[in-house]
C-alpha cells in the first residue's frame, strides 16, 4: 500500500473505488459487495423465470421450488438450504454474535442483520411498496407487506389449517399447540411464545415507553398499542362485530365483545372459580386473594390492584371528568360511571334478577335486591350487632343510638 493510501485511511476517508462507476469504500469488504451491482444476471430460473448472478445462486433459489434442505444442524436437526443459512442458526446454540452495533452495542449473529438494525438508527427504510407507499427497513418485511394487498398466506399450520403471510407468524402460531413459550422474562420469570412479546413485557420492568403519539404525547411500549391509541384521535373503528355490527378500534375489542353474546367467560379462578371474560381481569381479581394492591396514588398513598383503578382514582385529586354525556351534557370521571349514567336516558335495565325477573339499571342494584330473596344482611352495627341488607338502613339505626345519648 502506498504511504498516500496509508495517510488517506489515517484519516478515516474512503480509499477503494469500484471501476465501474467511481463510487470508493472504507473497506475491500463493501467494494467487494457493491461490484456484484454491477454483474450480469444470466443464469434463470425455469420455473419462475428469477435470474441469478452464478450457478451456485441458482441452484441455491431452486431449493425453494423443490423443498430441498441438504443442510442439516447436528444438534436440533434443523435443515437448511445454504451452509450460509445453517451456520447463521448453529450461532443461535452457540451463542456467538459476530457483528455489532457501533451506535448502541447489540450484537447480532449475521451481517444483514447488522445492516438491518443500522437502519433503525438512521431511519432508513429503502424498500418502499408500489401500491400504497409504505417504507420498510428490509426487503423481507417488504416481502411480507404485500401479502396484505395480495391476500397470498402460504404458510398453514399443519394442526388446524389457519393460513399466514409469513413463516415467522406460523413457528409462533405453532406454540399455541404445543404450548411452548421459550422467551422468559429474567426479573419476574413469566415466558412468551414470541422475542417481541417478551420485549414488550420486558418494558412494564423498565417503564419504557418508545412510542410516543404526535397528538397528545401519550406513551406506549409497543407500535401496535400506540396504533389502536390512534384510534381514540380519528374515531377510526376498522374491526367490528359480525353478529351485532358494533365497531371496535381493535380486533382484541371484538373479540372480548363477542363473549357478551356467548355468555362464555373462559378464564376462572383457580381458588374460588370465579370466571371473566379476560385474562386481565382475572390477573387483578386474583389480587383479592393474595391482598397485594401494587398501584399507589403519589398524593395520599391509597393503593389499588391495578393500573387502571388507580388512573381513575387520581382524578378525585385533579378533578378531572373526561366523559361526558352527549345527552344531558353531565360528566364523568370513567367511562364505565357514563355508560352506567346513559341508562337513565334509554331507559334500559339490562340486570335481571334470577328469581323474580326483577330489572335493574345498575349492577348493584340488582346486588342488592337479591338479598331479599338471600336473606342476606352484610351490614353489622358495631354498637348492638344488629344487621342489615342496605348500607343506608344502618346508617339511619346508627341515627337511632347517636338520638339517645
Amino acid at each position: 500500500m502506498s504511504s498516500q493510501q496509508k495517510q488517506r485511511r489515517g484519516e478515516g476517508l474512503e480509499c477503494h473505488s469500484c471501476q465501474h462507476c467511481d463510487k470508493s469504500f472504507k473497506t475491500s469488504n463493501s467494494l467487494k459487495s457493491h461490484r456484484r451491482t454491477h454483474a450480469v444476471f444470466k443464469f434463470s430460473c425455469d420455473q419462475c423465470g428469477k435470474a441469478f448472478r452464478t450457478t451456485s445462486e441458482l441452484k441455491s433459489h431452486q431449493r425453494i421450488h423443490t423443498g430441498l434442505k441438504p443442510y442439516s444442524c447436528d444438534q436440533c436437526g434443523k435443515a437448511f438450504r445454504t451452509t450460509s443459512a445453517l451456520k447463521s442458526h448453529q450461532r443461535i446454540h452457540t451463542g456467538l454474535k459476530p457483528y455489532s452495533c457501533d451506535q448502541c452495542g447489540k450484537a447480532l449473529t449475521t451481517s444483514s442483520k447488522l445492516t438491518i438494525h443500522k437502519r433503525f438508527h438512521t431511519g432508513e427504510k429503502p424498500y418502499s411498496c408500489d401500491q400504497c407507499g409504505k417504507a420498510f427497513n428490509s426487503s423481507s418485511h417488504l416481502t411480507i407487506h404485500r401479502r396484505i394487498h395480495t391476500g397470498e398466506t402460504p404458510y398453514s399450520c399443519d394442526q388446524c389449517g389457519k393460513a399466514f403471510n409469513s413463516s415467522s407468524h406460523l413457528t409462533i402460531h405453532r406454540r399455541i399447540h404445543t404450548g411452548e413459550t421459550p422467551y422468559s422474562c429474567d426479573q419476574c420469570g413469566i415466558s412468551f411464545k414470541s422475542r417481541s412479546g417478551l420485549t414488550v413485557h420486558q418494558r412494564i420492568h423498565t417503564g419504557e415507553k418508545p412510542y410516543s403519539c404526535d397528538q397528545c404525547g401519550k406513551g406506549f411500549s409497543s407500535s401496535s398499542k400506540l396504533t389502536i391509541h390512534r384510534r381514540v384521535h380519528t374515531g377510526e373503528k376498522p374491526y367490528w362485530c359480525q353478529q351485532c355490527g358494533k365497531p371496535f378500534k381493535s380486533r382484541s375489542e371484538v373479540k372480548v365483545h363477542q363473549l357478551t353474546h356467548t355468555r362464555v367467560k373462559p378464564f376462572s379462578c383457580d381458588q374460588c372459580g370465579k370466571a371473566f371474560k379476560r385474562t386481565s381481569n382475572l390477573k387483578c381479581h386474583q389480587l383479592v386473594h393474595t391482598g397485594e394492591k401494587p398501584y399507589s396514588c403519589d398524593q395520599c398513598g391509597k393503593a389499588f390492584i391495578s393500573s387502571g383503578n388507580l388512573k381513575n382514582h387520581r382524578r378525585v385529586h385533579t378533578g378531572e371528568k373526561p366523559y361526558s354525556c352527549d345527552q344531558c351534557g353531565k360528566a364523568f370521571r370513567t367511562i364505565s360511571e357514563l355508560k352506567s349514567h346513559q341508562l337513565v336516558h334509554t331507559g334500559e335495565k339490562p340486570y335481571s334478577c334470577g328469581k323474580c325477573g326483577k330489572a335493574f339499571t345498575f349492577s348493584g342494584d340488582l346486588t342488592k335486591h337479591k338479598r331479599v330473596h338471600t336473606g342476606e344482611k352484610p351490614y353489622s352495627c358495631g354498637q348492638c350487632g344488629k344487621a342489615f341488607s342496605h348500607p343506608r338502613s344502618i346508617q339511619k339505626h346508627r341515627c337511632s343510638h347517636t338520638a339517645s345519648i
